[in-house]
């Protein structure tokens, strides 16, 4: 299972998204959803692996 944790600018933990069967899904969800996320507040998302237990990944969805 894989899933979306959203922080905000100041890097604070702000909450997280559906849980997804595979990391290609999860993907695809945060592509058509990231604009919207940004819009409210959500400056970077981790991508975890609830399965592993591990943080696959960390980025940003504003401009650089």
């Amino acid at each position: 299972m894989f899933g979306w944790t959203y922080f905000d600018g100041t890097g604070d933990e702000v909450g997280g998204s559906m849980h997804f069967a595979d990391e290609e899904s999860a993907e695809e969800w945060i592509g058509a959803c990231w604009q919207d996320l940004y819009e409210n507040g959500v400056e970077e998302v981790a991508l975890h692996d609830h399965t592993l237990g591990r943080r696959v990944y960390r980025m940003g969805l504003g401009p650089e």
